[in-house]
């Protein structure tokens, strides 16, 4: 397999394949029409190369109950974490095309052809998005006593010492992590990034006082917010959280940046038949629109919606473009 180092041209070809996805990897409406294969037969297995605990495993766990349910066959969700998420991808990507073996990813995905020089397997060639289907807004989180009660405290003291904060993620490499860095150029600040082996101990180690915050998905650290031992300083997106009506947007906390919306997917492998992704369409479609769905998405103040392959596609080479941005400003050894 051809690996492209990272550049301008890499970048562009990048872009240029994610795009394509939109025509090259799509069912036709004919194939559509087709009557579905009998699929599920078995189990199918959901490869979330994170470790336990952290949004995209919560997220899909949540759609795994919900497609066991709609079809009468088991989906198990498989934790293969490791070399931010390249791990798990590569083993879906070299796996069989039958349906039976599929990755949960989130905007992490988009982020690979920017930080690493070399990949095990071609994101453009080797897996195909089936459909997006559940969208959290991203908050910076600190330890319910820590001494920062505001996003202008904390950035302030970064200013005044900078690259004394420390803030935790699942790795580096991450959406946390690059979603940080571009908070950091927003506003004109330095931090310090500890990387942990996922978004579950970067949280840990923000309840600990390890680290001084964490950028991380709803999904991740509602639970702690509720229970009162992380407190929210701000929240990603254009408007605050009906779930969260005390914590303010990144523009209202006094940043001019919107911020990341963390977004959770279905990839399967090229090849996989198409009536199989229509069905898997389908089913996430039904899955999201169920009221079991839709309270649990109110619980984790997340948006359930079910974003078809072209969609995705678009969805993917738009944050491919805004992580090189970000890239192109950020201190970060391409591994």
């Amino acid at each position: 397999m051809n690996h492209q180092p990272l550049g301008r041209r890499c970048a562009l070809a990048t872009l240029a394949g994610l795009a394509a996805l939109a025509s090259a990897g799509l069912w036709t409406p004919a194939q559509a029409d087709e009557a579905p294969p009998a699929w599920p037969r078995h189990a199918v297995r959901i490869i979330v190369p994170y470790g336990p605990g952290g949004a995209v495993d919560v997220s899909t766990r949540k759609l795994a109950q919900r497609l066991s349910e709609q079809t009468g066959q088991s989906f198990i969700v498989e934790n293969k974490a490791g070399g931010t998420g390249t791990i798990g991808a590569n083993l879906v990507a070299k796996s069989g095309t039958d349906g039976y073996t599929l990755m949960a990813n989130d905007t992490t995905f988009s982020l690979l052809p920017h930080i690493f020089a070399r990949l095990p397997f071609d994101p453009q060639k080797d897996l195909l998005p089936v459909s997006a289907f559940l969208f959290a807004p991203m908050v910076l989180a600190v330890n319910s006593h820590s001494r920062f009660q505001t996003l202008q405290e904390l950035l302030d003291e970064a200013r005044q010492h900078p690259g004394s904060l420390s803030y935790g993620t699942g790795g580096a490499g991450t959406t946390p992590h690059f979603g940080t860095e571009a908070l950091g150029i927003q506003a004109g600040v330095k931090f310090m990034h500890v990387p942990f082996k996922g978004a579950a101990e970067a949280t840990q180690a923000v309840l600990s006082s390890t680290v001084d915050f964490q950028l991380a998905s709803t999904v991740g650290v509602i639970s702690n917010v509720q229970g009162k031992t992380l407190r929210l300083l701000a929240i990603s997106g254009e408007r605050r959280l009906p779930l969260l009506p005390g914590v303010p947007t990144f523009e209202e906390a006094g940043v001019h940046w919107s911020g990341v919306v963390n977004w959770t997917g279905l990839w399967a492998p090229r090849g996989t038949p198409a009536a199989v992704l229509q069905r898997l369409q389908s089913e996430i479609a039904k899955a999201m629109a169920t009221a079991d769905v839709q309270a649990y998405a109110q619980r984790m103040g997340v948006e359930p919606r079910s974003v078809d392959a072209a969609g995705f596609a678009s969805l993917l080479a738009a944050s491919s473009s805004t992580w090189a941005k970000v890239a192109a400003n950020t201190a970060f050894s391409k591994q």
